[in-house]
């Protein structure tokens, strides 16, 4: 069964990340960008007193403080995608994949203001008595109930589409090639870890996200730092490759059979949709729980991700990888490339950090996917039943541990590509209601 889903997969991502979907993520991120006038990126400055707690009211609705819903959120975007997914992006795009990475981070900051502050400005009291939001609420209420069967589509994919497969395959990767751990074992153990947390709910996981997080980056960052300036010779030159075949193409080399621009192109903005999800629709969940009566503060807040993400961490694993040959081996790899490469540089003390930081950025990914998981579940079926999620979400990390890295990664862009559908539609025809909310916000705190 296994090996049909696999096929099934394998067949339907070359069809789900067509041009189609790209022109909608990038067109749409460049219109919303264009039309806004750079507006938001006028509150850039004014985003770190809302970070900061200035203008945090506990009598605000919602769960979490800005800041956590910043860390929950960038748990799940900053994970194994920024280690293993830049490594997949390489190997199957060639160095000019991480420009169209660079070009769909920088007009999805526009696109991350846009859907999560709408998923603040479209809140619902649920079956429980709190108020929720995500793009399926935003659909529902901004779009109107005739098109609720977006938001149910939406749903129905988040549900496979926020399952923490890849992060327990890679995770369970590097303790299998470090340590000669069996899989399973890996995957055992991550589901006891997680479950500790994702079972107290969104407090204790924005807890948790906000202490974890701002370590788990500095660790990584440093490495990558100590790295390039290692090798300060041969980042010029590296620059230059990523600008020139992001156009070009990368030609045959070593183990590569020769990467074209269009390869370049899909799987840079495919891998980048998936590390900083903006405009598949994750990240609006978190930042919709955050304590605010201004749905423009948590957008601002919100546009941070995709620079964070992408533009700093993904950049620096690109760059750290292509300083070393070991990228053109011309299979399609994840972690295992990455680790390769730090080991080669650091020795033992590069298999320590690649360890370490892929431990905790699948954990802090596998819990900040939990909730959105179960926030589509309990859409679907009401929240007094989610509890249910939460233990199919536990089962499928010990599933992703097991599987093979081809069938995880083509089923979840699959369903990433299938939730920015209905996610970027509602975005774009909503946009004028967070332009008018926007425009009435400046004027007010004089930004």
């Amino acid at each position: 069964m296994l090996v049909t889903l696999e096929s099934f997969f394998s067949a339907a991502v070359e069809v789900a990340w067509g041009w189609p979907l790209i022109a909608l993520l990038i067109g749409g991120g460049a219109f919303l960008t264009v039309r806004s006038g750079f507006l938001p990126f006028r509150g850039l400055r004014h985003t770190w007193d809302v970070l900061r707690g200035k203008f945090d009211d506990p009598k605000d609705p919602g769960q979490i403080s800005h800041f956590q819903a910043l860390t929950t959120a960038v748990s799940s975007t900053v994970g194994m995608g920024n280690i293993a997914g830049v490594a997949v992006a390489i190997t199957q795009g060639g160095p000019g994949a991480v420009f169209w990475m660079w070009v769909t981070a920088i007009v999805g900051m526009t696109t991350k203001f846009f859907e999560c502050t709408l998923a603040s400005l479209y809140r619902k009291v649920d079956d429980s008595g709190q108020a929720q939001g995500g793009p399926m609420y935003t659909i529902e209420l901004g779009l109107g109930r005739r098109y609720r069967f977006l938001g149910v589509f939406f749903s129905v994919c988040g549900l496979v589409g926020c399952l923490s497969l890849f992060q327990s395959n890679q995770i369970a990767q590097v303790f299998e090639d470090t340590y000669a751990l069996p899989r399973w074992l890996t995957g055992t153990a991550c589901m006891g870890v997680v479950s500790l947390v994702i079972l107290g709910g969104i407090a204790r996981i924005g807890k948790v996200t906000s202490r974890l997080v701002p370590f788990m980056c500095a660790v990584y960052v440093l490495a990558c730092l100590y790295i390039l300036v290692d090798h300060y010779t041969l980042v010029p030159g590296i620059l230059s490759r990523i600008f020139r075949e992001a156009f070009t193409g990368t030609a045959a080399l070593g183990g590569l059979s020769g990467i074209a621009v269009r390869t370049a192109i899909i799987t840079g903005i495919k891998r980048a949709a998936f590390s900083n999800e903006a405009g598949i629709g994750t990240s609006p969940m978190a930042h919709a729980a955050a304590k605010t009566q201004e749905p423009i503060r948590q957008g601002l807040v919100a546009m941070w991700e995709p620079f964070i993400d992408t533009v700093i961490i993904c950049s620096l694993t690109a760059l750290t990888i292509l300083t070393t040959p070991h990228w053109q081996a011309g299979s399609v790899r994840g972690v295992a490339l990455t680790y390769e490469v730090f080991e080669a540089s650091m020795g033992a003390m590069g298999r320590l950090v690649i360890v370490l930081t892929a431990a905790l950025f699948a954990v802090s990914t596998m819990i900040g996917y939990s909730y959105y998981g179960k926030k589509c579940f309990a859409y679907l079926f009401g929240w007094k039943r989610s509890r249910l999620y939460d233990y199919l979400y536990i089962a499928s990390i010990f599933l992703g541990a097991t599987w093979s890295v081809e069938a995880v990664v083509n089923v979840l862009d699959t369903s990433f590509a299938l939730m920015a559908l209905p996610n970027m539609i509602a975005t774009l025809a909503l946009s004028g209601a967070v332009m008018q909310a926007t425009r009435d916000y400046f004027r007010r705190h004089q930004i």
